[in-house]
């Protein structure tokens, strides 16, 4: 709330504006009244006068697909369809022009296009009756609005373009940082003896080949030194100069460069995670991503019924901790589709899943159907053409705009 009011304050101070296209309502050539309903007829479609020639002009769509059916009089008497000539131009955003033609049906004239979503467009109506021609034009504007480039940048409305991409199907889990069983050593003695001294303590980072432990060997009574196989931390100690060694794990030393991430995976997906698969894991209480790499998947369930997926993870800097809590993503598959969208950009609009098409200055809706949903990408299988400007960011601004003004679903 704290950053809308700061955007409208913005607005104010610098006199900016956001012009909103509506619904205008039929007249004559030319002209047009934003402030008015469209005058209705017995089918609920739009009336178009020229004197006492009357058509009345609907978007019919029980059962089929939108279509423009009209309904003529004449000094308030019905004409019979087959007398008139009619034609009908649309002319959408980006200069997209529909030609209509128009043949007889019982009473109506049908005509022969699917009027398809969104019906915003301009009209223009041509019809031919006993030599006499009759004309009109009128805007009628849905999910449309204008937004000046200013505002649009103030507002940090955001677009893209909408082409292919590659979905990548996960599955969402649970789980926590591990230290990697590979990266950890466990040191004994060689020859029983006793510890002369201790070099280190617990945990002290150690580099490869430093020294750690001198024993003397019970058996020569000459020292010998225990060297560091790997750097990392001494994460285990378990000897005290004086002692005897025993058989028994003197020091351990933990590599902290690489973690294990162990995630619970329930049944309904474990057969689809495979060796390799590509892991991001969101570090709990923070917005951190890491990847890595699906290295071991057990053959045994949990006492939850889960299966122990175990994920190899990079520590950049050592900055992450064993035993810290992570949800992650496994990939699963991957899907090359020809048109896909940000699921960021995606809005209700009436009972549609829409995006905002931007052309010009000008923005409009756009209804979708949709496929398949991976990550933040979301398949498009119909209603966006390729190479479309939409909006990405903030898309809910448009949809906020297009609501204040209004625009109606005039049929």
């Amino acid at each position: 709330m704290k950053h809308i009011l700061s955007i409208l304050g913005f607005l104010i101070i610098s006199g900016f504006s956001i012009a909103s296209c509506s619904s205008v309502s039929a007249s004559g050539m030319g002209e047009g009244n934003a402030e008015e309903e469209p005058e209705k007829g017995e089918h609920r479609g739009r009336l178009l006068k020229d004197e006492e020639f009357v058509l009345e002009l609907a978007i019919f769509e029980t059962g089929v697909p939108p279509e423009f059916r009209v309904w003529i009089t004449n000094n308030g008497e019905s004409v019979r369809p087959e007398e008139v000539d009619l034609k009908i131009i649309l002319t959408r955003l980006g200069g997209v022009q529909d030609n209509i033609n128009f043949t007889p049906q019982d009473d109506f004239l049908r005509g022969d296009l699917e009027v398809y979503e969104p019906h915003s467009f301009v009209v223009n109506v041509n019809a031919e009756y006993q030599g006499q021609t009759h004309q009109w034009q009128y805007d009628n504007f849905e999910g449309r609005t204008m937004i000046e480039p200013e505002v649009a940048e103030a507002l940090k409305i955001g677009t893209s373009i909408a082409g292919s991409t590659t979905l990548k199907e996960t599955v969402s889990v649970y789980g926590k940082l591990t230290d990697h069983p590979e990266y950890t050593r466990h040191l004994k003695a060689r020859f029983d003896g006793t510890v002369k001294n201790v070099k280190v303590a617990l945990g002290e980072k150690v580099s490869k080949g430093q020294a750690l432990l001198i024993i003397e060997s019970n058996e020569s009574l000459k020292p010998y030194t225990i060297f560091a196989p790997i750097k990392g931390v001494i994460s285990m100690r378990n000897a005290n100069s004086g002692e005897q060694t025993g058989d028994r794990v003197l020091l351990s030393i933990t590599d902290h460069s690489v973690l294990s991430a162990e995630l619970a995976v329930f049944p309904a997906d474990r057969q689809r995670i495979s060796l390799g698969a590509a892991v991001e894991l969101r570090i709990k209480n923070t917005d951190a991503l890491v990847s890595g790499i699906v290295k071991q998947i057990d053959t045994h369930t949990q006492a939850n019924q889960s299966v122990i997926v175990r994920a190899e993870i990079v520590n950049e800097g050592e900055k992450l901790v064993a035993g810290t809590f992570v949800s992650a993503n496994i990939q699963v598959a991957e899907h090359s589709v020809p048109l896909a969208v940000k699921r960021s950009g995606l809005q209700a609009f009436r009972d549609f899943t829409v995006v905002f098409v931007k052309i010009g200055d000008e923005y409009e809706v756009r209804m979708l159907e949709l496929g398949r949903v991976a990550g933040d990408w979301v398949e498009v299988l119909g209603g966006l053409k390729v190479g479309s400007e939409y909006v990405s960011e903030n898309s809910y601004v448009i949809k906020a705009d297009i609501e204040k003004s209004g625009a109606s679903h005039d049929h």
